[in-house]
């Protein structure tokens, strides 16, 4: 019963913070004709007012994000064009990380680092996963070598996205929040609203974070046989 009660809870931690997430964003994606401009507008009149040079503002199929690599805040195009509280908020977290990366805030450019080393090692882990088994019976301790380089490439990935969280979260209440505050775009109801779409966007890591967590446990239980 308890195993079952335990499973549950896993099961909610990892799944109802997503739904969560979307619930918000959806609620508050309507359109706004009160609105004088879009999320790629207010992308766009931020990266100007916090002096942000040569970051650029894309649409994007791929998720709304920052990329620093070529200095571009990246919207999908439900944000990029709609008037809309969340495109406008959300349009404003992604400016938080243009600042940050222009400030060379430090949890920002190990986030950063983190993510191009962990992309190269989880392009690694497949292949030595496959070899570990193959060459159990030839070479038994270069197949746990190999077993020992794909743990390594999950815990990269990991302390990525546990890096990750605290970075959103400065995003959202350490540089989207106080720009939205101190410039006085929205009034008081949509900035109570506004700090919720920004919750969201902070947590949108937590799941991704939760299941990096158990599979890295689960291969180090292994590795200790």
């Amino acid at each position: 019963m308890v195993r079952i009660l335990l499973a549950l809870l896993l099961l909610a931690l990892l799944v109802l913070p997503g739904v969560w997430v979307k619930q918000v964003l959806r609620r508050h994606a309507g359109q706004r004709d009160d609105f004088p401009g879009t999320g790629g507008d207010m992308a766009q009149h931020l990266i100007g007012k916090l002096g942000l040079e040569g970051v650029r503002v894309e649409e994007t199929a791929g998720g709304d994000h920052y990329d620093p690599s070529s200095r571009c805040v990246r919207l999908t195009k439900d944000k990029l064009e709609g008037k809309t509280l969340t495109a406008v908020v959300v349009a404003a977290h992604e400016v938080g990380h243009a600042l940050q990366h222009a400030r060379g805030e430090a949890l920002f450019n190990t986030r950063t680092g983190l993510a191009h080393v962990a992309i190269w090692m989880q392009r690694i882990a497949p292949v030595a996963l496959v070899i570990s088994p193959l060459m159990a019976t030839v070479a038994p301790g270069f197949a746990r070598l190999t077993l020992i380089l794909a743990v390594a490439s999950m815990l990269m990935g990991t302390l990525m996205h546990l890096v990750t969280l605290p970075v959103e979260w400065d995003a959202s209440f350490g540089k989207a929040l106080p720009a939205l505050e101190q410039g006085e775009y929205l009034g008081p109801e949509d900035m109570r609203n506004a700090r919720k779409i920004l919750t969201a966007a902070a947590l949108t890591y937590v799941a991704g974070s939760l299941m990096s967590l158990l599979n890295l446990g689960r291969w180090l239980r292994y590795l200790r046989r």
